[in-house]
């Protein structure tokens, strides 16, 4: 049993003309292996899916944007309650989706209407008991396997971002020996994150980070119709 409450309820939720704003991210990790796929990036990412209650597809965790927290810490929270990770969440968001709720797919009315933002999450930390484990599996997929499990294809877009994000992060890194991560000290993995919360820290585009938190929710990003 997990020590940590899921939030329940919608008293705090946020909208935006009447529309939910929801925060959620991509869990992800390199495998380490040795092969001779390993200089594949694609091939090494490996991304972690939980499954709905009462289903068998798969979706990335996601939830409500509530107004005592960032979007940030929104993402974080969503990750730690559905999926039991923590990690290192990138501060530039993948994109903003609009999207029905699963509740309310009536395509002829307005109600379910969602907003959500997805970011990327450096997976450091799997937690052996989280909130939402009775009612969520939790399912590490390669790429090729989690665009075949993507229940929405917004998801299924995000996605796609998201290999582009990371392939270019990691470029540099690619060319160099890959260095384990049981070598390096905690405090140098972390030390370039702003901490929002205990769950997760976000880390700054170029190095940077002025201490400030927010989302411009009316940048011009790209985001589907409802469905």
């Amino acid at each position: 049993m997990s020590s940590i409450l899921a939030r329940t309820g919608r008293h705090r939720q946020r909208y935006e003309n009447n529309v939910r704003l929801v925060s959620g991210c991509i869990p992800y990790r390199l495998r380490k292996d040795d092969d001779e796929e390993s200089n594949d990036l694609e091939n090494r990412i490996e991304v972690l899916m939980v499954s709905s209650p009462n289903r068998t597809d798969l979706v990335f965790p996601k939830g409500g944007w509530e107004d005592d927290e960032t979007v940030y810490e929104a993402a974080c929270r969503e990750a730690i309650e559905e999926a039991g990770v923590k990690g290192i969440l990138r501060e530039v968001p993948l994109g903003v989706w609009h999207f029905k709720s699963k509740s309310r797919q009536d395509p002829c009315t307005l109600e379910g209407g969602c907003k959500g933002v997805m970011f990327a999450l450096e997976v450091i930390e799997e937690l052996d008991s989280w909130p939402e484990q009775e009612n969520r599996d939790r399912k590490w997929l390669n790429i090729k396997d989690a665009f075949e499990f993507c229940r929405y294809e917004w998801m299924r877009e995000a996605l796609e971002i998201f290999l582009g994000v990371i392939a270019e992060d990691k470029k540099p890194e690619m060319e160099e020996e890959i260095v384990e991560l049981s070598s390096v000290p905690v405090p140098e993995v972390v030390a370039d994150c702003a901490i929002l919360s205990s769950n997760c820290c976000a880390k700054p585009v170029n190095g940077q980070h002025d201490g400030v938190i927010s989302f411009p929710w009316q940048i011009p990003l790209k985001g589907l119709p409802l469905t």
